[in-house]
């Protein structure tokens, strides 16, 4: 049973440390949810890529969908749900970039192909021909021959959700699930209640 005594941060890392051995695909798969500026929910998968008790860490480009209604809306949601586990762990929170050097160490830490795709990928943007994307990785592999030393772009950062609150929930028998949520107070401390399934 989950302990209402336990620190969220720590009880995170408990279970992440778990879905990476035993989940198979991307046990850092996270749905975002975001608002755009019409009020509309849009949710995708992001992978998270660092996390600590500041919060939790994706990337992306800041000119897509996402990345624009981030800059009209910070407010936002994250979900893990590892099956083989039976678990899932629901994030809400404010997001803000992360400081440029941070950015750039991971960009550096991307395979050649993937920091050329951030160049040449108007991501969310139609697309007439994938021959047209294919023809921009070429532009930029061109512009950049050297693999060790491709610049970031500056429409591509990391973004920090720093949550506010933090559910757990683990399934149990016959649908009573366990179900355990923090709320961030605003002396900064946790407090934990458990909800009904």
């Amino acid at each position: 049973m989950l302990d209402k005594n336990k620190e969220p941060f720590l009880l995170f890392d408990e279970w992440f440390n778990l879905a990476q051995l035993k989940e198979l695909n991307d046990p850092n798969a996270m749905n975002l949810a975001t608002i755009s500026e019409d009020n509309k929910p849009h949710s995708r998968m992001v992978l998270l890529k660092g996390h600590s008790d500041k919060g939790f860490i994706f990337y992306t480009n800041t000119n897509s969908n996402k990345g624009l209604q981030i800059s009209f809306n910070d407010n936002v949601a994250l979900c893990f749900h590892w099956k083989s586990l039976q678990r899932q762990i629901r994030i809400e929170g404010t997001v803000n970039k992360v400081e440029d050097s941070t950015a750039d160490d991971y960009f550096n830490s991307r395979g050649y192909i993937s920091r050329i795709g951030a160049w040449s990928s108007k991501q969310s943007s139609l697309l007439e021909s994938r021959t047209d994307l294919e023809k921009s990785i070429e532009e930029f592999k061109k512009k950049f021959p050297d693999k060790n030393n491709v610049p970031r772009p500056a429409h591509w950062t990391g973004f920090l959700v720093s949550p506010n609150k933090i559910e757990f929930w683990q399934d149990m028998p016959h649908r009573i699930h366990d179900r355990l949520v923090f709320e961030k107070q605003e002396n900064h401390t946790w407090i934990s209640q458990k909800l009904y399934p």
